[in-house]
């Protein structure tokens, strides 16, 4: 990715989705993309419904969901099959700041196309996972993992950055709330045809469901401004600010950041990854406890958008200290093992935390990092916490099948987030922060 320069002069109506550049030097990719379908929150509507049914909805929160299933079916423990996610992760973790770099290289266009199509068959692939010999599953879990990086944010988050600037934080909480519809509508989805069919015939349904959802609106969509497309493909572009991987993968700022967003998410997933079993385990059926998710779902979207707003009007690390401290109650209020509404309260307050996670991620690295290199810089400390997708899970599992209770883990999961908190508190100010509208260019041009 390169520099796409303020206009100098107010841009024509048909290029009013605010790609900035030239009048009339236009790429050829472009043209297709008129009237109502050139307004750049079409690609916020690709996001959305990319991400419903992205690698967080498809391989974590559903997990919870087939989880019972699949250990009563196969027979083996929780810990053992939550490990394969943890291996799923590790995976992942090492193909996001490839994908990263692919992105910044070819366009994420050029990478989502043929992505989402693997990305769709690896899924269905889980209905072929068996106990024995149970290096099957891991091999399977590890080849979603390879692939699932289409189905991250890392891409999508890339073109909103370059299509907007002062807006910036509303558009990634919005597009990427298409993960807390994904928690909403997935694992709903999954325990139907669990229970209309069975659990391998629910995981191909989840794999034509990524072609429905995701495929079409990306194809027809998606799309970088002209100028970034102009930098893909070699053309002269005045450079983007922003530092050098190099040096940002060198600096305190980078490892703090992505520590702390390792630790929540850790704690985090790991406690919803098990909440339908926590719940059932206390006597709440299943599709009450799977109901559960749903609402975290509703409380995922309701944070994303809250906190992106936020982030366009407030100091970032304010507002993530203020969405970390909610799953601290909300696992608080698990731990304490009460029943009735207490559960479904501490569900709702982990996914307003877990919403803002990736949104925050996402907008410290724009402006902490630049735009020059965001899609390398963001995929390499989304990696990281993608590794930490999976270590929750297990160490979730584990602290179950060794002292049958979640209890323990929990409390470990608390100091987590309180590290994570101090961390927020020693950011300092933005390098690179929203930049002023021209006085003179009226707000419709101007990027936002």
């Amino acid at each position: 990715m390169r520099e796409r320069a303020l206009p100098a002069t107010p841009l024509p109506h048909r290029l009013a989705s605010n790609a900035p550049g030239r009048v009339g030097h236009v790429q050829r990719e472009e043209r297709p993309m008129r009237g109502i379908f050139a307004n750049r929150w079409w690609i916020v509507f690709a996001t959305v419904c990319g991400l419903i049914v992205g690698g967080g909805a498809v391989n974590v929160f559903a997990f919870g969901v087939f989880l019972k299933p699949i250990t009563a079916d196969l027979g083996v423990g929780r810990a053992m099959f939550s490990s394969a996610l943890t291996m799923h992760a590790a995976l992942a973790a090492l193909s996001c700041p490839a994908i990263g770099w692919l992105v910044d290289r070819w366009g994420a266009r050029r990478i989502m196309i043929p992505g989402l199509l693997i990305y769709a068959g690896a899924t269905a692939c889980y209905a072929l996972i068996q106990a024995s010999p149970f290096a099957i599953t891991f091999l399977i879990f590890g080849l979603t993992g390879i692939v699932g990086g289409v189905g991250t944010p890392i891409p999508y988050a890339a073109v909103i950055t370059q299509w907007f600037d002062r807006q910036r934080g509303l558009a990634l909480g919005i597009g990427i709330a298409g993960v807390g519809l994904g928690v909403a509508l997935v694992p709903q989805l999954a325990a139907a045809l669990i229970a209309a069919f069975d659990w391998r015939t629910a995981y191909l349904g989840l794999g034509i469901a990524i072609l429905v959802i995701a495929f079409v609106p990306v194809a027809v969509f998606l799309r970088e401004p002209p100028e970034a497309r102009r930098a893909v493909d070699g053309a002269p572009a005045t450079p983007l600010p922003g530092i050098e991987p190099g040096e940002a993968f060198r600096s305190s700022l980078f490892w703090g950041l992505a520590v702390a967003f390792f630790l929540d998410v850790i704690a985090i997933n790991g406690t919803l990854t098990h909440i339908v079993a926590l719940m059932t385990d206390r006597g709440i059926a299943l599709q009450a406890a799977t109901a559960t998710l749903s609402g975290v779902g509703v409380a995922l979207i309701l944070g994303r958008v809250l906190s992106g707003w936020c982030l366009d009007r407030m100091w970032g690390p304010y507002v993530a200290v203020t969405f970390f401290v909610l799953p601290m109650i909300g696992i608080a209020l698990l731990a304490t093992g009460a029943t009735g509404v207490v559960p479904y309260v501490g569900a709702v307050a982990l996914g307003l935390g877990i919403g803002a996670e990736v949104d925050l991620m996402a907008f410290f690295t724009s402006r902490y990092f630049g735009a020059r290199n965001y899609a390398k810089i963001y995929g390499t400390m989304f990696g990281i916490f993608a590794f930490g997708v999976g270590i929750g899970p297990a160490l979730s599992g584990g602290s179950f099948d060794l002292f049958r209770s979640y209890t323990p883990i929990f409390m470990v999961y608390e100091v987590f987030l309180a590290v994570s908190c101090v961390i927020f508190f020693r950011l300092g100010p933005y390098p690179y922060p929203a930049r002023e509208p021209a006085q003179a260019e009226p707000a419709l041009k101007m990027p936002a």
